[in-house]
């Protein structure tokens, strides 16, 4: 089975940082994009970052220069650093696995808050 498991969130202070992490199974993570994407709410979820199976990376640009997204193809696991938070940051933060069209899996989700 398949499972995407994120940790890291919590509460935090503007100006703060957090890590989220997301562990992968069941899937042969080095051939798959990473992402993490972000659902505050009332809006509609947004990609945050991705990493593709070959390194090439992309932000949004409203977390450019403060969130770092990598992956550790050992571990199975793609982390999110993100630092000099925002309240506008605040938001269900969870991990994505894209293969192809119809081979994509979702993580369950983590909270993040930030407080102002």
């Amino acid at each position: 089975q398949v499972q995407l498991v994120e940790s890291g969130g919590g509460l935090v202070q503007a100006g703060g940082s957090l890590r989220l992490s997301c562990a992968a199974s069941g899937i042969n993570f080095r051939l798959y994009r990473m992402g993490w994407y972000r659902q505050a709410t009332g809006k509609l979820r947004e990609l945050v970052a991705i990493i593709t199976s070959g390194g090439s990376i992309n932000y949004a640009d409203s977390v450019k220069g403060r969130f770092t997204i990598a992956r550790d193809n050992a571990k199975n696991t793609v982390t999110l650093q993100m630092n000099s938070l925002k309240p506008e940051d605040t938001a269900v933060y969870s991990c994505n696995a894209y293969l192809n069209y119809g081979t994509i899996y979702w993580g369950q989700g983590t909270q993040v808050t930030v407080s102002s």
